[in-house]
């Protein structure tokens, strides 16, 4: 079951943003654009627009960006929604946004996209650009019985609701490693047992 399903059978299930996302918002000037890289059905995309900013939604799932584009809509708010694979290239331009959220995205995926997409954050962010990313640091715990390796610190769920879900398992040497090109102000683990990086792109 890919995340499309998920969203189509399970609805907005994700409603309150990630309480260390506001580490992120105090850096991000007035006003900015900011890029929710993985908006699912929208509950950063929707706060981002509630506090002023210019937001951007991408996400490869059309029953997410629906119930993202709705949730705007009921409160009146923007947003510019595109779908699309965070593993491709972005269809963004070169230095375009002030900032780049991305929370429990950029693990669902084996090491060489997820090269891809780091490279591409890096793309799209403008010089000095704030970034807030997290990611999982376990092997499934709570998630599925049964997993599959796929290849070296990438895992599939046989079972549970994100059942066929790629999964890559990080350390801060490796965030610290793929994420070189940035300034890291923060690097920690959330109460979700999620890594939590926080940082600027270098100038």
């Amino acid at each position: 079951m890919g995340w499309n399903e998920i969203f189509k059978e399970k609805g907005k299930f994700f409603h309150t943003p990630h309480k260390d996302i506001q580490k992120a918002v105090k850096l991000i000037k007035r006003g900015g654009k900011v890029l929710d890289l993985g908006c699912g059905t929208g509950r950063h995309t929707v706060m981002l627009a509630k506090k002023g900013f210019q937001v951007y939604g991408l996400d490869n799932a059309p029953s997410g960006l629906k119930q993202c584009k709705e949730w705007l809509d009921k409160l009146g708010l923007k947003g510019n929604l595109k779908l699309a694979s965070c593993y491709k290239r972005f269809p963004y331009k070169d230095d375009y946004f002030d900032a780049l959220i991305s929370v429990q995205v950029i693990h669902h995926a084996r090491l060489k996209d997820i090269e891809v997409c780091i490279k591409e954050m890096k793309r799209v962010l403008k010089p000095g650009g704030v970034i807030f990313v997290t990611v999982t640091k376990n092997k499934m715990k709570y998630r599925a019985t049964k997993v599959k390796l796929i290849e070296p610190r990438t895992y599939v769920m046989l079972d549970g609701f994100e059942k066929g879900v790629p999964h890559f398992i990080y350390t801060k040497a490796l965030l610290r490693k793929y994420f070189s090109n940035f300034n890291i102000l923060e690097l920690f683990i959330d109460k979700h047992e999620h890594y939590c990086l926080l940082g600027k792109l270098k100038e």
